[in-house]
């Protein structure tokens, strides 16, 4: 996509991947070795992990003895323990969690025994890259701003969110192979499905995850295509697919942005 001045490319990402998956075809390598600026949802250095690992020490727990399980609906306990006994966690590990701290350890304990790694994913390799050939980095957000979103301010969005995303988290394999299978041949509309697919139940959840967030991003996006840069923009997959998706609300905005 071509602006008055600068160029972007955007790339959809999926954050954790298995291991010697070879998804840098000769196309994205191309746009890479043009681009002089490389943009991240947000920052993973380690100033950025100290201040994230400060803000889950401070909004991460339960007010001493409250626990998680005595928390949920009953419709939702059996969900619960499924996914702790999938997770192979002990109950005490979380039960002082807040639900979405909780939900995060529920995914990746999974995640972990099925050898996918964040390190792997899309935007961990390319911020190594960008590193190692001294190219700028630059964010859509801030520590601050994400963090917001994964332990919204409401208790009952919270809480709705985690439990939404309960029966996913009994079968995490079953739910992220077929996304990344998806993903690896480019089929937009399955990806569509499977990430955004359950969040239409949940139009606020949605709104605060996508939406907003893509219509944030827009301008700044927009603010890039006047800079004499060319700009490789990676962003986790759901933001770029369906019509409310960035390429879908770019080319609303009058832009020619080539590719699904």
């Amino acid at each position: 996509m071509k602006g008055d001045e600068g160029e972007v490319y955007l790339l959809g990402s999926v954050h954790v991947l298995p291991p010697n998956l070879h998804w840098q075809s000769p196309v994205i390598s191309h746009a890479l070795s043009r681009s002089d600026v490389y943009v991240f949802e947000v920052a993973q250095d380690e100033t950025a992990v100290t201040e994230l690992n400060a803000l889950i020490l401070a909004q991460g727990f339960l007010p001493s003895g409250e626990s998680l399980r005595a928390q949920l609906h009953p419709a939702a306990l059996a969900d619960y323990d499924a996914a702790v006994a999938m997770a192979g966690l002990p109950p005490e590990a979380i039960e002082r969690e807040r639900p979405w701290l909780a939900g995060i350890q529920l995914m990746f304990a999974q995640i972990t025994k099925l050898k996918f790694a964040a390190g792997n994913g899309v935007d961990s390799v390319l911020m190594a890259q960008a590193a190692g050939t001294h190219k700028q980095s630059r964010y859509l957000e801030t520590i601050a701003e994400q963090f917001a979103l994964l332990a919204p301010a409401d208790p009952t969005l919270e809480m709705e969110e985690f439990e939404s995303g309960l029966k996913d988290l009994r079968d995490v394999a079953g739910g992220i192979q077929p996304m990344v299978d998806a993903w690896s041949v480019g089929d937009q509309a399955k990806l569509d499905r499977l990430i955004n697919g359950e969040l239409d139940e949940f139009p606020q959840a949605r709104k605060l995850l996508l939406d907003d967030r893509n219509r944030r991003w827009v301008p700044k996006i927009e603010a890039m295509l006047k800079e004499k840069h060319v700009f490789f923009i990676t962003a986790g997959a759901g933001h770029l697919t369906g019509p409310a998706g960035l390429p879908g609300l770019l080319r609303k905005a009058g832009y020619t942005v080539e590719g699904p």
